[in-house]
């Protein structure tokens, strides 16, 4: 089994795999990743690096989920 690390998501403290892809990790959050903005160590993070993105012990994410309405 891979080493854990521990990041804030949202303010609260998670776990997960080293090395766990960005649209890995939100997967194992239940967000949908079509539906998500997200915002890494206070930078918004654009979707085209989110394949590459691997996140790391410490790491700060804010994941905002996208509203749709009239």
């Amino acid at each position: 089994m891979a080493d854990q690390i521990t990041l804030q998501v949202n303010g609260e403290p998670r776990t997960c795999a080293e090395q766990t892809a960005l649209p890995d990790l939100l997967q194992q959050l239940g967000y949908n990743a079509r539906l998500v903005a997200v915002e890494y160590n206070g930078e918004i993070l654009h979707r085209q690096y989110w394949e590459s993105t691997q996140v790391k012990a410490n790491d700060k994410l804010e994941i905002v989920t996208i509203v749709g309405g009239g």
